[in-house]
């Protein structure tokens, strides 16, 4: 999305719409065999670490071991959200 500098060039807001409709798609998906809360925390989990990813390899953003620290712990408590499912 922030390439699309406010959904001015054509080519990244096509690229950010698509992977909107790709995103909420499978979402639906996953609601189907996940309480709401569960896909709604893995969907939202799955999105943050991949802008995190997406910033450190595409954009050039700075990784450092506080943020990379945060990531797992996204990661961790999307491990622990599923596993609370089959309790």
């Amino acid at each position: 999305m922030k390439q699309s500098d406010r959904f001015s060039k054509l080519w990244p807001s096509i690229v950010t719409f698509v992977g909107m409709l790709i995103s909420f798609g499978l979402l639906s998906l996953a609601m189907k065999s996940l309480p709401l809360g569960t896909a709604y925390a893995v969907w939202t989990g799955i999105g943050a670490i991949g802008a995190f990813l997406v910033g450190i390899f595409i954009l050039g953003e700075a990784f450092t071991l506080t943020r990379a620290l945060a990531a797992i712990f996204i990661v961790c408590g999307l491990i622990l959200m599923k596993i609370s499912n089959h309790e």
